[in-house]
């Protein structure tokens, strides 16, 4: 791989995550609302795991299955969908805690569950690995080390990113502090709700 065909690669990247928010960066920008952007730090981590996980399939060529099986990115699609409305209904449920008991009280290991299965459920995420690692790869050269560094770079690019956006979620929330907390879970809960739309709009056609 060339230091162009890397650039290259960083721009069609930044490029992609230019775009309005998704599944991933709804849910961490509901997160840092209702506990803070150091307690979403976990749902970012889940999230990029998920990621590595999709990577690794998608190098073994799983994507191929997923791609040509209607019935199984059907079921993981919805799956991902019944997930985010479950999330947003116990959101929007919760009792109206203080911000700052709520974020006490909201454990690492569950938040980083809820990153890790949003993002496992997207059955795009492998479909895309697999479409976009060809594109930069020199066939000539080794290919592990070339696929190490462009998941790295793209894991770095989706870190970076999700970060910016549970800033912005902390400081909405921060300027919302007015508000009561029970406000900001039915917030938060819309939030998770309108992500699991958009996943569910999304083209499940497996030729695509």
């Amino acid at each position: 791989m060339t230091a162009d065909t890397y650039l290259l690669y960083l721009a069609a990247v930044a490029v992609f995550f230019a775009t309005p928010p998704d599944t991933s960066q709804l849910l961490i920008v509901s997160n840092a609302m209702k506990h803070g952007l150091r307690r979403s730090l976990w749902v970012i981590a889940g999230d990029l795991s998920a990621n590595m996980l999709q990577m690794t399939a998608a190098a073994f060529g799983l994507a191929a299955i997923i791609a040509t099986s209607a019935v199984a990115f059907g079921w993981i699609k919805w799956l991902g969908v019944a997930y985010l409305v479950w999330i947003g209904v116990q959101m929007m449920r919760a009792k109206g805690a203080a911000r700052g008991a709520a974020a006490h009280t909201a454990r690492p290991a569950r938040l980083f569950r809820m990153g890790f299965v949003t993002s496992m459920t997207n059955p795009f995420a492998v479909v895309f690995f697999a479409a976009l690692f060809p594109q930069f790869i020199a066939p000539d050269a080794a290919i592990l080390p070339q696929l190490l560094i462009l998941g790295a770079t793209y894991l770095a690019v989706d870190g970076l990113t999700l970060i910016a956006w549970g800033w912005a979620g902390d400081r909405v929330a921060a300027r919302l502090a007015r508000m009561s907390m029970a406000t900001i879970n039915r917030i938060c809960g819309g939030l998770m709700i309108g992500a699991a739309v958009l996943l569910g709009l999304k083209d499940m056609s497996p030729q695509r």
